[in-house]
């Protein structure tokens, strides 16, 4: 197994800013572990963020202004900063594979197994999921690193991952004793 771990839209604007969802503030912790736990085993930490246009991108039409490059708003929330050896992705639709160079950059990593976290279960963080499964790539999904504006939302969308895309939903906890000494690197 060699993983990646995906971080999805864990930005200001989503965390405390204008689409603020209160439920994303519960994850950090978890995402901070699951961070350092990477990083002590070699595994690359992919931060996907939505980075609009202002007045162009179609999400906006939708959710109102938000994560507007250039701003505040699009930066990554304090607690969860990107290390230099961590890589960034930026997005402008829903999947971070839309339009960006995250396949290729997995590709050129050699990975083959990817690990999500962030906000929202069922949009962001299912779209990227869906993408990836198109892709071919082993997917987990940390139910413990993932949200969404409503219970409801976030049991849905993993729900969703498990059945139609075969991702393996389970707990930082549970991922690390089972599979935390089958990472190769």
């Amino acid at each position: 197994m060699k993983p990646a771990f995906i971080i999805v839209d864990m930005l200001k604007d989503f965390v405390t800013g204008s689409l603020r969802t209160e439920r994303a503030e519960r994850i950090v912790p978890a995402i901070k572990e699951f961070m350092d736990f990477s990083r002590k085993k070699g595994i690359p930490i992919v931060f996907a963020v939505d980075s609009h246009l202002e007045n162009i991108d179609k999400e906006l039409k939708l959710w109102g202004p938000h994560a507007i490059r250039g701003t505040e708003g699009e930066e990554i929330i304090e607690e969860l900063q990107p290390s230099n050896k961590d890589y960034i992705v930026r997005k402008r639709r829903y999947s971070a594979f839309f339009e960006t160079d995250l396949d290729l950059l997995l590709r050129e990593l050699e990975v083959d197994t990817l690990i999500f976290s962030g906000i929202h279960a069922h949009i962001c963080v299912q779209h990227t999921v869906a993408d990836a499964f198109y892709r071919g790539y082993s997917l987990f999904v940390l139910s413990d690193c993932v949200e969404a504006s409503t219970p409801k939302d976030k049991e849905e969308g993993l729900r969703y991952m498990k059945e139609f895309y075969g991702a393996k939903v389970v707990t930082s906890k549970e991922f690390i004793d089972e599979f935390g000494e089958k990472i190769e690197r």
